[in-house]
């Protein structure tokens, strides 16, 4: 079958299944831009910004499995999406994004719009094609889904020339994939999974380390089927809350640089870690000396490459979570006794008495914890989450009740501001069903503002809760703590009406200053089933705590601020 390249795209979406676009058009894409006009089989949704069509479809991504989609211009429309790009790349989320670039005989002269996209994105990508010919298009469509979604998930980028948009060839979709070099390693070597198992029976202050790859691998169920066969204690990175329910008594929460005290405490008093799916993190492993040095470390990862990367490991696994937990689990059953861990189980539990996990509360003023806990006794499991980065990202981390994987959606290795909105309009699109909310700060919400727009024009209703205390707030937490309150350039007192930005853009706002009035605006809202800003007044210098220094150990946590 003939066709030109323009149209072998919009068929190579439909034969992947794809039912949405998220993108922006121009001068090189406008071709492609053509024939989705005259297409019926998926949904193309304008945003108003190029980052934020990346972002959305990293959020539609995370929220299913499944692969985003994003179409974008040449030059500036490309460097815009670069940021999307490169979020995607740190947190491992399977993304297409194509791409429009100068025609070829235009190439290298500084042509209009034209920018050397591959050579940008080559470092943020787990993969990049730039087509020369209409001919090879559909087998590097093909390849870009297949390589997005296998292995270790990742955004893949494709730049189409225009010339090549309109060029004719024959349309040969390949059925399936081959790539001599590139084969993942889906199951693991049977006997380290054997010799894990035994080490896992034989220890005394055994640790899971639940990482995102859990989410990834769509292995939940099974790791939560492990958790309980063995009562052996959990602790969760940013990435992987949600793998087990909030109210699961071996959870000791998240870990890390705000993670809880007995999640802390846990990972560095174990004589075993069991790493499932995480790629020890800097904001994880804090200094990398101390991580773990009374402890043995299993860790099972599809990606070789992060297995000793920063830590060496004693038992690595390489292979598919999913289909190593499988073998696993039979193995460790056959020897574990769950009485053995009681003593440590008891350890664990009295540093949570000692130090929970807790805030302050008042009357006076609205604690942004308050907020978070709040919302989640309202909606549950009824909602996603979407976050932007800052304070408001580790309390939400630290206080949402989550309850299953995919609920939690935030930028966890760039830690990109401005991600939370735009995400939250991927995962309306991909979860009609759920309620949408967005946690953000008065700094992130302003950096993709814009897809108020987006979200009102297309009907993908979002929460967007503002956590406003003036300040850019995480990085004031800094410059209290370690900059003797120099507060250069963090002060956001002067700031726009986000009621009335709201209202102008076609949806509805709200500001808040008390609890009762949130609690209006909240449901008001959830009725209302429309685009939301709800502007919460919060305490200006609530601080994220426990919280362990940059370099520090995570057994030398700041549990209080002292003036």
């Amino acid at each position: 079958m003939e066709m030109t390249g323009a149209q072998m795209v919009i068929e190579a979406m439909k034969l992947e299944g794809v039912d949405t676009v998220f993108g922006y058009p121009g001068g090189a894409i406008m071709n492609v831009y053509d024939e989705i006009y005259k297409q019926k089989e998926f949904r193309h949704i304008l945003t108003r910004h190029e980052q934020a069509a990346v972002h959305a479809a990293d959020g539609y991504a995370r929220a299913t499995g499944k692969v985003g989609v994003a179409f974008v211009t040449s030059g500036p429309g490309f460097t815009n999406a670069v940021t999307g790009l490169a979020t995607a790349y740190m947190d491992s989320v399977p993304i297409v994004v194509v791409s429009g670039q100068v025609p070829i005989s235009l190439i290298g002269t500084d042509a209009f719009q034209e920018i050397d996209a591959t050579g940008i994105s080559r470092s943020c990508t787990k993969h990049n094609f730039l087509v020369r010919s209409a001919k090879e298009l559909p087998r590097i469509l093909k390849e870009a889904f297949y390589l997005a979604a296998s292995g270790r998930p990742g955004p893949v980028h494709v730049d189409i020339p225009k010339d090549v948009t309109a060029e004719t060839a024959k349309f040969d979709y390949p059925a399936r994939i081959d790539i001599p070099t590139y084969r993942p390693t889906t199951k693991g070597n049977l006997r380290q999974i054997k010799k894990a198992a035994e080490v896992i029976c034989k220890a005394k202050r055994p640790v899971f380390y639940l990482g995102g790859g859990i989410v990834h691998s769509n292995s939940a169920e099974l790791v939560r089927e492990l958790v309980a066969e063995t009562k052996i204690p959990a602790v969760e990175t940013l990435m992987a809350r949600g793998v087990l329910e909030h109210d699961n008594p071996l959870l000791l929460g998240m870990v890390g640089m705000h993670g809880s005290y007995q999640a802390n405490m846990a990972m560095s008093e174990a004589d075993l870690m069991i790493a499932l799916g995480p790629r020890f993190d800097d904001r994880v492993t804090g200094k990398v000396s101390e991580f773990g040095k009374h402890a043995k470390i299993i860790h099972v990862d599809i990606d070789p490459s992060s297995i000793g990367k920063l830590v060496d490991v004693d038992y690595p696994i390489v292979g598919d979570l999913k289909e190593v937990l499988e073998v696993m689990i039979p193995k460790v059953k056959e020897c574990v006794d769950p009485d053995r861990y009681q003593a440590w189980r008891d350890i664990l539990k009295r540093y949570n008495e000692i130090h929970p996990l807790a805030y302050e509360d008042s009357d006076k003023v609205i604690k942004p914890q308050w907020v978070i806990e709040r919302v989640g006794q309202v909606l549950g499991d009824k909602a996603v989450i979407s976050t932007d980065v800052g304070q408001h990202q580790m309390w939400t981390a630290q206080f949402y009740p989550f309850s299953f994987p995919r609920q939690f959606v935030t930028s966890g290795g760039l830690g990109t501001m401005g991600f939370g909105f735009p995400a939250a309009v991927g995962v309306k699109r991909a979860c009609p069903d759920k309620i949408s909310v967005n946690f953000t700060g008065d700094g992130s919400i302003l950096m993709n503002i814009q897809e108020l727009v987006t979200a009102v024009e297309s009907r993908l209703p979002v929460i967007n809760i503002v956590l406003n205390n003036h300040y850019l707030g995480m990085v004031r937490q800094w410059q209290t703590f370690f900059y003797e309150k120099r507060y250069a350039e963090t002060d956001l007192s002067f700031q726009p009406d986000f009621v009335r930005l709201a209202e102008a853009c076609g949806g509805i706002g709200y500001r808040v200053e008390t609890k009762e009035e949130f609690d209006e605006a909240l449901n008001d809202a959830i009725e209302k089933g429309v685009v939301a800003m709800i502007d919460v007044i919060v305490d200006r210098e609530e601080n994220v705590l426990p919280m362990v220094p940059s370099g520090g150990t995570l057994y030398n946590m700041l549990l209080e601020y002292k003036d």
